[in-house]
């Protein structure tokens, strides 16, 4: 242990010690699953991820559910952030042949990918780093629905913000360090899947940058006299509808297509325009002043399997 907390804090730095000293051994896996260290995984996790190997899948993220989604307007915050992901984002990707994105917790990665040169990545988002090497490399990361762990999420605003800032200042290292490997690989191996990957480094940090930019031009134009107060509430309100209400009303229909009672996350539900905005303040900050130090996100809850499932 002493050589892992020289090492690194982070779980990217965990997971390449790890995995150095299982390949040193020359142990014989077929795959292995990351889980955090509070999570609850279904009883069929392992069988369903099986499935995915043998069908040939050699990274899958799992269904990332949530423990505690009625703690707090923040919890509910995390579950509607985190329902809406995994079918909008990653399966939806999944059925177009596009990649998903490993998603911190409740993966697997088959052995063979990581023996060559272990496990290699060294920003605050090990995850997506991760994700976007085997994109670059023009390899699909795969999705399974029935692969499901529950992950406890924070209940109070200066964890969940320490903890979102991390996540942003992660997104702008990978962007930093990827972006242009990832357009040299759309340029030779010209895939869907390489594109998509590009799009989604450059559509998180720069798209909000040039959203403030338009919202500031547009308060400029009408202090200017150049544009009328109608047009400025016109422009505002096409950036504040989909931005912060539409998700209100986008969360509730996924509860309903995935069957979860939506009275209990009402409070969640109307407070998630809350929980985006304090999301870009967290974006805004991470522009001028990065705070790259790791900190370890407290979990007090104890849920066993039966009440989750």
């Amino acid at each position: 242990m002493k050589d892992m907390t020289q090492f690194g804090r982070t779980k990217g730095h965990a997971l390449q010690w790890f995995l150095a000293k299982k390949i040193e051994e020359n142990t014989d896996y077929d795959a292995f699953c990351v889980f955090d260290a509070d999570n609850i995984a279904h009883t069929d996790f392992i069988k369903n991820m099986n499935k995915k190997l043998c069908q040939g899948e050699e990274v899958v993220q799992g269904y990332r559910d949530i423990k505690n989604p009625t703690d707090s307007w923040i919890a509910s915050g995390y579950a509607i952030f985190y329902w809406m992901m995994n079918r909008f984002y990653h399966l939806a990707r999944y059925n177009l042949g596009l990649s998903t994105l490993i998603n911190g917790t409740g993966f697997m990665v088959k052995f063979d990918v990581i023996k060559p040169n272990g496990w290699k990545t060294y920003t605050l988002t090990e995850d997506i780093e991760f994700s976007l090497q085997r994109i670059i490399a023009g390899k699909k990361l795969g999705w399974a629905t029935d692969a499901i762990v529950y992950d406890e999420q924070p209940v109070g605003f200066k964890q969940s913000w320490s903890q979102r800032s991390r996540w942003t200042v992660g997104h702008i290292q990978c962007m930093e360090k990827y972006t242009k490997s990832l357009a040299n690989s759309v340029k030779e191996k010209k895939t869907a899947v390489t594109f998509d990957g590009l799009l989604y480094i450059i559509g998180s940090i720069p798209m909000f940058v040039i959203t403030i930019l338009l919202l500031v031009i547009n308060a400029g134009l009408y202090a200017g006299e150049l544009m009328t107060k109608s047009e400025l509430i016109k422009n505002y309100l096409m950036y504040i509808l989909p931005t912060f209400i539409l998700p209100i009303f986008t969360g509730a229909v996924i509860m309903i297509l995935d069957k979860r009672p939506i009275r209990p996350m009402i409070k969640g539900l109307l407070c998630y325009p809350l929980f985006l905005g304090s999301w870009l303040a967290i974006n805004f900050k991470c522009l001028f002043k990065r705070d790259t130090a790791w900190e370890k996100i407290e979990h007090v809850r104890d849920i066993k399997i039966n009440e989750v499932i």
